[in-house]
């Protein structure tokens, strides 16, 4: 019995020192790749409004034409409320936008991914994306359907970041060593990162199906990984005064957390001007967040933007 026991602890110790010893060497091929491609992590801010000015009309509206972002929404069967309101709102004003889902719906057209992996999912789409659209769109913007997107916003955003560098933007986490865009703010990836990462789809090693041997990783975390190892990092964007533009929240939310913490600057305290996402919404909230930011008009009021992103030919955009 003794014996059986002694035998039984030994095989404990030696596992679980196996398990460590995969955990090491794992953090210490990721820590040599880092060293390889070592980048600072910085803030990207939107453009100044001053220096949108100063551009020639002519240049504003070869600007507003040259900026085409393809639409990325993944979705779940069960999802079908939340399809519904974000294909009869904000995605209007994508220049494309197409849902990929993990098996066919009747009730709306989608792209069958055949998985409900969401990282097989993300895979899996990134890669229909560019192999079919590469010399079409130079900004691709992926989204889950709780998410509300305001495009010209991001397009404004996007003004003087040139789509040939390899940008990977959104609000931004650290885990550990590694620093990733959260799927639910809404991911954007250049022309050129779109290239790198399907460069590395097919290889494994360095981007594999799976995240991890002994647990899964997200797959917003996973994408970071496969970034990495191409040299394309994980980005803030903020606008001119340093608030997030990409947003893990919804506006309710962050108005009831500003009425806590800054009870007499409840605006100044909440969201930028310049928003591109907001996060967490029910089909209601879609609707009356594209009341707000796209009909409600006071009337008598003018706006006058220095530029202006036309919708895609043949939209029903607001």
């Amino acid at each position: 019995m003794l014996s059986e026991s002694n035998s039984f602890l030994k095989g404990v110790m030696l596992g679980s020192i196996f398990c460590a010893l995969i955990t090491m060497l794992g953090h210490v091929r990721i820590g040599h790749e880092n060293r390889m491609h070592h980048h600072e992590h910085h803030h990207l801010q939107a453009p100044n409004k001053e220096d949108i000015l100063k551009i020639s009309e002519d240049e504003r509206v070869e600007l507003s034409k040259s900026f085409r972002v393809y639409c990325i929404i993944l979705v779940k069967p069960k999802d079908v409320s939340l399809w519904a309101a974000v294909k009869d709102t904000w995605t209007k004003h994508c220049d494309k936008a197409e849902f990929f889902s993990s098996e066919n719906v009747k009730v709306f057209e989608s792209i069958n991914m055949e998985t409900k992996d969401m990282w097989l999912m993300m895979r899996k789409a990134y890669k229909y994306a560019f192999d079919k659209y590469k010399d079409q769109y130079n900004w691709f913007f992926l989204a889950y359907p709780t998410t509300f997107a305001i495009i010209e916003n991001l397009k404004y955003f996007l003004l003087k970041k040139d789509p040939s560098q390899p940008f990977y933007l959104g609000h931004t986490i650290k885990s550990g060593d590694l620093e990733y865009v959260s799927v639910e703010g809404g991911i954007v990836l250049s022309m050129e990162s779109m290239k790198r990462l399907n460069s590395l789809l097919s290889v494994p090693e360095k981007c594999p199906e799976q995240g991890g041997m002994i647990w899964k990783i997200a797959e917003d975390k996973q994408l970071a990984v496969c970034l990495k190892y191409a040299g394309v990092f994980a980005e803030n964007a903020e606008d001119a005064d340093g608030k997030d533009v990409f947003n893990t929240k919804s506006v309710g939310l962050f108005i009831k957390e500003a009425m806590t913490n800054h009870p007499n600057q409840v605006v100044e305290g909440c969201c930028s001007d310049m928003a591109v996402t907001f996060n967490g919404l029910t089909p209601n909230q879609m609707h009356v967040m594209m009341y707000g930011v796209y009909r409600l008009r006071p009337f008598g009021h003018v706006f006058n933007d220095a530029l202006v992103f036309l919708p895609p030919n043949g939209s029903d955009n607001d």
